[in-house]
């Protein structure tokens, strides 16, 4: 028997955004999938090889891989937004080149990355001065730190697990993270707390980090999600935790 059917729109009525993450990654979409995804809405997804080991070299020998991984995102609706979900190799190997591999097969696409984010955030919160948390060694903390005061934030106090181990850094203490977030927002020459890295968990401590400091948390999966849903035109009151999800 031959069954009638009619077609609509699909899965992306409103939006479809592509996220591209790291293999090694534990952490970014159980807490950015989420925030992302609501009726008419379409989050794809596909990983990355990437290192366990985080250093500037091998970040940025993810570059070649990106065009051939981003060509994996579903094709049938073009993608509105692809975020590259990684703040160092983004840093590292640069928003500009990481768009234009992302647009060798997604050319309509909006490009994002979580450094590009949270740039975006610190206007849109009027964040001149940040606290940065971060789970890396030196020589990536020191990259990330140079980016943002290039783009007119500065970097007041600064801080690090020093890991340089993607499995250790995805089981980085939901305390631990706390404790340090609050420790450098104790500082009173801050406007806001950043910390950095999409395999450092977040979500569930940004609001009360808040409320202890009376001050913005921002974090590299928190900045992104907005970030997307911001360039797809969509709603993001209360999309996530925090004052960065009030507007």
């Amino acid at each position: 028997m031959n069954l009638a059917f009619t077609c609509d729109e699909g899965t992306a009525q409103k939006a479809a955004l592509g996220l591209i993450v790291l293999k090694a990654d534990e952490t970014l979409e159980a807490e950015v999938s989420p925030a992302l995804r609501s009726d008419g809405v379409a989050v794809f997804h596909t990983r990355i090889e990437s290192p366990p080991e985080i250093t500037s070299e091998t970040l940025s020998e993810m570059k070649s891989r990106i065009t051939d991984v981003a060509s994996l995102l579903p094709a049938y609706h073009p993608l509105d937004v692809v975020g590259f979900a990684c703040t160092s190799g983004a840093t590292v190997i640069g928003s500009s080149e990481v768009s234009r591999c992302v647009r060798a097969v997604h050319p309509d696409a909006k490009v994002t990355n979580p450094a590009d984010a949270v740039i975006a955030a610190c206007k849109a919160l009027d964040i001149k001065r940040l606290g940065l948390v971060t789970p890396y060694i030196a020589e990536v903390s020191n990259a990330v730190r140079a980016l943002l005061e290039e783009h007119g934030i500065s970097v007041a106090i600064s801080g690090s697990f020093g890991q340089s181990s993607e499995t250790t850094v995805a089981r980085i203490s939901l305390s631990s993270t706390e404790a340090a977030i609050c420790e450098l927002g104790q500082d009173e020459t801050v406007d806001a707390i950043f910390a950095s890295c999409t395999n450092l968990r977040t979500f569930p401590i940004v609001e009360a980090c808040e409320q202890k400091l009376g001050k913005p948390v921002l974090s590299s999966n928190l900045a992104l999600a907005w970030h997307m849903l911001t360039l797809a035109g969509l709603p993001t009151k209360a999309q996530g935790p925090g004052r960065l999800f009030e507007r």
